[in-house]
Order: structure tokens, then C-alpha cells, then sequence
């Protein structure tokens, strides 16, 4: 790890710069504006959010990356609740991005949340980037991402095993938490208390 970069825990006097950092990093990303600021500030009180994987890393005293997992689960197709994890927002403030900030900040997170024991991690991301620190599709798993049809594409969910093994005999749908849907009036509200930024509709957004 670089001499200059810390990764640590997330303290209360972070919040903001923490959330600002998201919201310039997601900014435009997978819809107009973005949502992302406004979950990580529901989530931390939330009750499914593991505080001791809520991250921040930092560079020369400056926060420039987070990330945080929140417990689920997945929903056997036998009956059986199997706990997992899910991941994010995850992000690296957008002038270092693709400098290897993010893999390393990546890398060391995970690696904390298998220390603590947890068996899996699910969630959506891009394989190109996540899979260079193991991660693959969840199909290879045998699980489903919840309310898709089965035909549709689900290249973009993913999951890492932390104890191997741990999805052997998993066949089931992944739940994502409740948390995550955020509503669009009170993330409107949210972002007034930031500095004003243009919403742009590009060509990539998965959302209108």
C-alpha cells in the first residue's frame, strides 16, 4: 500500500465529505444526477449495515475512496435462509480513478469482511473490474437476482465466496436489502443541502 493511504473506518466527522465524495463520483453515472450520497446516509443507521466494514480510504489526510457491505440473504430454493453480504457504493473520487485505487481498496475490504467470518458476497458491478479480485457471475453459483426474468441478462450480478465452499449446495434467489430503495422525492430533498450540479441524460444510463 502506498505510503500516503489509509484505510480505516468511517467516523461520524467523515459523514459529509464521505457523502459528497460519492455523489461527485456517481454523479451522471447510471441515471440523471445520482442517488448514491443518499443511500450511504440511510444506510449507516440501518440495521442491516455492518459498521465495521464501513470504509474510507484516505490519501495525503484527504478522503478518496469508500465502501461499505450491508447483510442479506438468499432465499433457498429449499427452504433455507443462507446469510450473505452486499456491497457498495463503492467508489474512488473521480480524478484517481483506474490508478489502482480501487482494486486496492477493494481487495483490503473483502479481505476484512472474510476475517469476520461472512460466506459470501453478492451484488452489481462490472466483471471487467471486479473480476480481477475474484469475483464471477452469480449464475456459476446458481443464484438469481431477485424479479429478474429468467431470460433476462444478469451478467452484471456477481458474488465472491469468502469461505469456499460456502455455495455448494446453494440453489436460490438473492434478496436485495430493503435500504438500497431509496425514494426519489426524499433523495431530491437530500441534495439541495449540496452544491448545485447539473443533471445530464447520456447515453450508457441504466436508468431514465
Amino acid at each position: 500500500m502506498d505510503k500516503d493511504i489509509i484505510i480505516r473506518l468511517e467516523r461520524e466527522e467523515d459523514y459529509r465529505e464521505n457523502e459528497n465524495l460519492i455523489r461527485e463520483a456517481f454523479w451522471n453515472v447510471y441515471c440523471p444526477g445520482c442517488k448514491e450520497h443518499y443511500l450511504m446516509h440511510v444506510l449507516r443507521n440501518d440495521d442491516s449495515c455492518v459498521n465495521e466494514l464501513n470504509f474510507v480510504m484516505e490519501k495525503a489526510g484527504k478522503i478518496i475512496g469508500q465502501n461499505v457491505f450491508a447483510k442479506t440473504v438468499i432465499e433457498a430454493d429449499d427452504g433455507r435462509v443462507i446469510d450473505v453480504l452486499t456491497m457498495g457504493p463503492i467508489c474512488i473520487t473521480p480524478e484517481l480513478k483506474r490508478q489502482g485505487y480501487g482494486k486496492m481498496l477493494l481487495d483490503y475490504t473483502v479481505e476484512k469482511a472474510k476475517e469476520m467470518g461472512f460466506g459470501a458476497v453478492l451484488f452489481e458491478g462490472n466483471i471487467d473490474f471486479y473480476g480481477k479480485s475474484g469475483f464471477d457471475y452469480s449464475s456459476k453459483f446458481g443464484i438469481r437476482y431477485h424479479d429478474l426474468p429468467e431470460d433476462a441478462d444478469s451478467s452484471f450480478f456477481l458474488c465472491k465466496e469468502l469461505k469456499p465452499g460456502y455455495l455448494d449446495d446453494v440453489t436460490g434467489v438473492y434478496q436485495t436489502p430493503e435500504v438500497y430503495y431509496v425514494k426519489d422525492d426524499e433523495v431530491e430533498e437530500f441534495d439541495k443541502a449540496f452544491p448545485p450540479k447539473q443533471k445530464l441524460k447520456l447515453p450508457g444510463q441504466l436508468f431514465d
